[in-house]
């Protein structure tokens, strides 16, 4: 694990500003209370906002919507060199994505304790991911001698992929 000590720059707290707008007014439109800013050399590559009820979507989070809309823009499944800027802490699933994104640095407003404390608690899923399998509240069941291998085998095999 590193420890990082980056500080936080006017810029920075300038994208961090538009993030907080954008949850704010997201409530307004319907929306949650959440938004998030990609940024790659100083320019605003995308937006994104919590839009879960709206699009009836339970992964429509802002900076999943964020990163969608930042790939089809750039073409690409990989955000190199892009910073995040969130105004809460990222969930797991966000945090998950930004990581699969590669996205360089992740600047957030409020904590998962502030989300918590109204009702956007997460914790139940930090707690889920600890536990084995078959013991989770929802049970997970790996299904044996199937043909699901088949595919790894296939992809394994295959010499002209996209690697990510």
């Amino acid at each position: 694990m590193k420890d990082v000590n980056i500080k936080v720059s006017e810029e920075d707290r300038k994208f961090m500003k538009i993030a907080c707008d954008l949850a704010f007014n997201n409530i307004d439109k319907g929306g949650g209370p959440f938004g998030a800013v990609i940024v790659k050399g100083g320019e605003i590559v995308s937006t994104g906002t919590n839009t879960v009820t709206l699009d009836n979507d339970p992964t429509a989070h802002a900076e999943v919507n964020a990163i969608r809309n930042a790939c089809r823009r750039e073409k690409n499944f990989k955000l190199d060199g892009c910073t995040v800027y969130s105004s809460c802490e990222p969930c797991p699933m966000c945090l998950s994505a930004l990581y699969w994104a590669g996205v360089s640095r992740i600047f957030y407003g409020n904590t998962k304790d502030d989300a918590k404390a109204i009702n956007f608690d997460d914790s139940f899923i930090y707690e889920e991911i600890d536990k084995l399998p078959t013991l989770r509240y929802i049970p997970c069941v790996r299904m044996e001698e199937t043909d699901a291998i088949l595919a790894f085998e296939k992809w394994q095999s295959k010499t002209d992929k996209i690697e990510y």
